[in-house]
């Protein structure tokens, strides 16, 4: 895997690009197959499933780059809003074509927006980046990926009001994560986040009751249902969004049904308790 930076940049109005090339590698898509307990085993030559290209195109940053939190630190290509804690918020996606396992890809980056906003939990950052990955020279993804970043947790502040899911799923698979899982989605994406793994850092420094669940592999699990409950079918579109944490120690629950217009599958990941964890939308192409 080749990793390019053209150049740090500090906010979304400077063209700065970001390019990594990487090998659609077989292993790690059996890897992630073995992960998600797929039915099939990917091959070489095989069309790669949506949303497992976030396996490839690596950040890679020395030890002695890395901030308190695992991340690499902010202030190169993603900017440093002066707020510590950030997490995926949700995307967009365009699949114009698959992705061949065995090939070589390239992924273009780019800072589309940069705003904060004051909210009931206090200042919150959001940034979207752009990303166009190549192979062949033909665009096969296009896709905005929206990154939340917060203050410091404070001691006793309140969770936000949760939602209920809807109950009127016409597939669904439950779920019970655990250290494993959460080790192996970390690895294969080479994700050095914490809050994934470290039980002491996630209670005292975050506030959260329990290791968190990684938002893009429950939104590669609301994916692969789709796939799953429709063999054959294409997925053009994608969009989701994280609406509340789903931490280790329950069952959590993937959902889907399709729409009455025979394209549209709307998904949802709900928690043990009912709440709705993660909110999106898929159209068949």
């Amino acid at each position: 895997m080749e990793v390019t930076v053209n150049a740090p940049r500090s906010h979304a109005s400077d063209d700065v690009q970001q390019v990594a090339t990487d090998l659609i590698s077989t292993e790690r898509a059996i890897a992630l197959a073995a992960t998600l307990d797929h039915p099939t085993v990917p091959a070489t030559g095989d069309a790669l499933p949506p949303a497992w290209h976030w396996l490839y195109f690596w950040s890679i940053a020395q030890q002695a780059e890395l901030g308190p939190d695992g991340h690499p630190r902010k202030g190169g290509f993603l900017p440093d809003l002066g707020l510590p804690r950030r997490m995926w918020a949700g995307g967009r996606l365009t699949f114009e074509r698959a992705l061949t396992i065995g090939a070589i890809a390239t992924r273009t980056s780019r800072v589309l927006s940069v705003e904060r906003k004051e909210g009931r939990s206090g200042t919150l950052g959001f940034v979207t980046v752009e990303h166009v990955i190549e192979s062949g020279g033909e665009v096969a993804i296009r896709e905005e990926h929206d990154i939340v970043y917060r203050g410091p947790a404070a001691p006793g502040a309140a969770a936000p009001p949760p939602k209920a899911a809807p109950d009127d799923a016409q597939w669904q698979r439950d779920i019970a994560p655990d250290e494993v899982m959460l080790f192996r989605y970390s690895a294969l994406t080479f994700n050095g986040h914490r809050i994934h793994y470290d039980r002491t850092y996630v209670r005292d420094v975050e506030g959260y009751p329990d290791l968190v669940v990684h938002g893009p592999l429950i939104s590669t699990l609301l994916l692969d249902l789709v796939t799953r409950s429709l063999p054959g079918a294409t997925i053009g579109e994608y969009a989701y969004r994280a609406v509340r944490p789903t931490f280790l120690g329950n069952t959590f629950s993937v959902c889907g049904r399709l729409a009455d217009d025979g394209k549209t599958v709307d998904l949802w990941a709900r928690d043990h308790d009912g709440w709705l964890t993660m909110s999106a939308s898929a159209i068949l192409a």
